[in-house]
């Protein structure tokens, strides 16, 4: 059936009575960009889903052939955020509405008791890479362009990717943290965010209907790729980056060393350079503090860094550049000095919104 939100919830029978359910996030236009309502719709559906003994398994798709998401909904954010800063203070709580909802959504899926299929075709960024890093399952094409390119906003790597920076070596997600670097499918393999592989005219759900709901049998956990770009940058990037800048100052330096190296390290330079210093100095950051954090935990704390980018001016800004004027060249505020960095790590108000996540279910 369709829903409002944008969102289409099916069921496909599997054998001995138990079903596929489906969810598609249903905006071709936005490149199935996540809402505020999309969220509220999906985790709704996931929780009555998860209750079910006839559910074998979730899949989660885009519609369209460009995206499974290209990330979130910002337009929303962007005009609280506008009006926040007019007033001087929080008159629209949008922003932290969002970010909660998007949030305990990726932790529900990361920790959903069925298995949860990703199919990552086209882009998958941003928001839409937290809902995809968040599935047990993660299948990409040949179309697959996997990135986290918050440094364009001023945002920073959010919805779960503090979990993926977790598990990376440092030096590759600062590298893909401040340089929004996409990766292609065998990329994504080699960095463990993606699972399983599908040709591109492949049709999850009749493919897993076929498995009687069985990814490994729908799709192939060992494809023989070509071993992608990011293989064999990663020796080059590692020497580059021996350890964790301590600011965003010398992060940016380390990654300039790089400068010369070729076409797909200039790309990401180019990006880096016109991206949000402080964006850089957050992902420094997360790096160092990710280790000793677990899963919910990693959600508090992108749920504060996200409320102070909200309250702060870089974001609304990166988003008037990129998406609103499309001028291009977004005014940022800050040269990302570390104080200021370390200021987005400052809780904004008495008590977490996601305080009770993991311990009561949620």
């Amino acid at each position: 059936m369709a829903d409002p939100a944008r969102i289409r919830f099916e069921e496909a029978p599997l054998a001995a009575g138990r079903c596929l359910a489906v969810a598609t996030l249903d905006s071709e236009e936005t490149l199935n960009a996540l809402s505020l309502p999309m969220a509220g719709a999906l985790d709704a559906q996931l929780v009555l889903w998860a209750g079910r003994e006839d559910v074998a398994c979730v899949l989660l798709k885009g519609a369209g052939e460009r995206a499974f998401s290209a990330g979130g909904d910002i337009q929303d954010l962007y005009r609280a955020m506008v009006k926040n800063h007019a007033a001087g203070a929080t008159v629209d709580d949008t922003p932290d509405r969002f970010f909660e909802a998007e949030y305990r959504l990726d932790y529900r899926i990361h920790t959903f008791p069925k298995t949860v299929v990703a199919f990552g075709r086209g882009f998958v960024m941003g928001g839409g890479l937290g809902l995809y890093s968040a599935a047990a399952v993660r299948v990409v094409t040949p179309t697959t362009r996997i990135a986290m390119p918050e440094v364009t906003i001023g945002l920073f790597p959010d919805a779960g990717a503090t979990w993926i920076l977790r598990g990376l070596p440092p030096h590759l997600g600062l590298f893909l943290g401040a340089t929004g670097t996409r990766m292609d499918a065998a990329d994504a393999l080699y960095a463990g965010l993606g699972t399983h592989f599908a040709g591109n005219e492949c049709d999850p759900v009749a493919a897993l209907v076929a498995a009687d709901g069985d990814p490994d049998r729908a799709f192939d956990a060992s494809p023989a790729l070509k071993p992608g770009r990011l293989e064999s940058a990663e020796p080059v990037i590692a020497e580059a980056l021996p350890e964790i800048p301590a600011d965003a100052a010398g992060a940016r330096a380390a990654l300039e060393t790089l400068s010369g190296a070729g076409d797909w390290y200039a790309r990401g330079l180019a990006t880096m350079r016109g991206g949000c210093p402080t964006t850089v100095g957050i992902v420094c950051e997360q790096l160092r503090r990710a280790p000793a954090l677990d899963l919910a935990d990693c959600f508090r704390m992108e749920m504060t860094i996200a409320s102070r980018c909200a309250r702060f001016g870089d974001f609304a800004e990166g988003v008037r550049a990129l998406i609103v004027d499309k001028d291009g060249a977004p005014r940022w505020r800050s040269d990302g000095a570390h104080a200021h960095v370390l200021a987005h790590f400052e809780p904004p108000w008495e008590s977490n919104p996601l305080f009770d996540l993991g311990r009561t279910g949620t």
